[in-house]
């Protein structure tokens, strides 16, 4: 039986968990997902290793079963370009780079729905894309103690305690998920791309 996603196109450029996962899970809907990568360090996913002996990353491979492999320097032209025209056909588009970092690369959302206005462009993020907060770097630790969770677990002696599994990031992936999943029902109808924005805060 075919996935609900089947013949959709996702080109991911996130990292660790949030984005990643979210891509992934479209994966297991059928779609077909495309990994982009900057060179070198690539997603931080894969450094989190076994062991030093052990090189292999759980978490990489988790969040990113099933889908194809492509480096791309979006920071330089050829990058720039093969990405646009990767977006030529794309259906989605997932990040979770700092808010400003692809308006500083030219690949901004009103940038690339110029280019296919049929695009969902979906980010996720620590704090979302304004206010004060908006330039932070930060994963799901962040989004625990930001959001309050740190300080219902543990002891009254203790210190807050983060929860051991990584709850903001999956909660954050989740939100991700279903405003794209939405944005995608929205263009069946109507035929028009969205912007969706979520945050490990919100």
């Amino acid at each position: 039986m075919a996935g609900a996603l089947e013949g959709m196109t996702v080109l991911d450029l996130s990292i660790l968990v949030q984005g990643p996962q979210a891509a992934a899970m479209m994966h297991d809907l059928g779609a077909s997902v495309t990994k982009i990568e900057l060179p070198v360090a690539g997603d931080l996913g894969r450094w989190i290793m076994v062991s030093a002996e052990d090189t292999r990353s759980g978490l990489f491979e988790a969040c990113n079963r099933g889908k194809r492999s492509v480096t791309l320097d979006l920071r330089e032209p050829g990058g720039k370009t093969a990405l646009r025209k990767l977006v030529e056909q794309a259906d989605v588009l997932i990040h979770n780079f700092v808010p400003g970092t692809m308006e500083e690369w030219d690949l901004s959302y009103e940038q690339l729905s110029a280019i296919n206005p049929r695009l969902i462009y979906a980010s996720g993020s620590s704090f979302g894309p304004l206010g004060a907060d908006a330039p932070r770097e930060g994963a799901d630790t962040l989004g625990q103690a930001w959001g309050g969770l740190i300080s219902t677990t543990g002891t009254d002696e203790g210190e807050p305690t983060p929860i051991g599994v990584l709850i903001a990031d999956h909660t954050g992936c989740q939100n991700l998920t279903t405003g794209v999943l939405a944005a995608l029902l929205h263009r069946e109808r109507t035929g028009e791309g969205q912007q969706v924005e979520v945050s490990l805060f919100g």
